[in-house]
């Protein structure tokens, strides 16, 4: 069956699509320098679906036609494949081990962090960067990170996280300069854990 896609009924993009997404790469690149700081962005677009302003925002900054995308069950709507195929022109994947990016919008049931692609030593580059929207960045149970970027050491709590998460990346911490990079998201603010942190729990 074809999923034809219905451009009619397809939420708009960025109001200023040039400006608004130097911005929003701005705050990406700010998320990974300041790691553990949430960023605000001041242009998000709408929600759309079940993902959010900074969620959608991201996919129309970095994806494009050489970007494929996975989504989880949560996310993937035909809504949101309309939005994103005809903003960024992505093609979609159904193995989270050949994406470049990938939505999470129902975190407690995300796959295992080894499942996505972890890139090679020649090329780590090619790991997937997995887009996490959470509830919040301080409710839920706190650990300790520390690596590039952190002068000393934080202690976020990143709400709605399967309990496997911190063990799953500390695995996935011990493979650098391969492994998966994370950005949580929550309403309009981003939050980076490159694959370079170390967490403690």
């Amino acid at each position: 069956m074809i999923d034809v896609m219905d451009t009619a009924g397809i939420e708009p993009g960025f109001p200023n699509p040039v400006f608004d997404s130097q911005d929003t790469f701005r705050r990406i690149l700010d998320a990974y320098a300041y790691v553990g700081r949430p960023q605000t962005l001041s242009c998000a677009t709408t929600a759309i679906g079940p993902l959010g302003p900074a969620s959608a925002s991201i996919c129309l900054t970095l994806a494009d036609f050489e970007t494929p995308i996975w989504l989880d069950p949560a996310s993937n709507l035909k809504p949101v494949r309309d939005y994103l195929g005809f903003h960024c022109g992505v093609p979609f994947t159904g193995t989270a081990v050949t994406a470049t990016f990938a939505v999470v919008a129902d975190p407690a049931a995300m796959p295992p962090l080894a499942a996505f692609a972890l890139g090679t030593e020649l090329v780590p580059q090619g790991s997937t960067t997995v887009i996490i929207q959470v509830p919040s960045f301080s409710k839920g149970p706190s650990v300790r990170w520390s690596g590039p970027g952190i002068p000393d050491e934080i202690s976020p709590a990143i709400e709605g996280l399967p309990t496997r998460f911190w063990d799953e990346w500390g695995a996935n911490h011990e493979l650098y300069p391969i492994g998966v990079d994370i950005l949580f998201t929550c309403e309009r603010s981003i939050v980076a854990l490159p694959r370079s942190i170390s967490v403690e729990n």
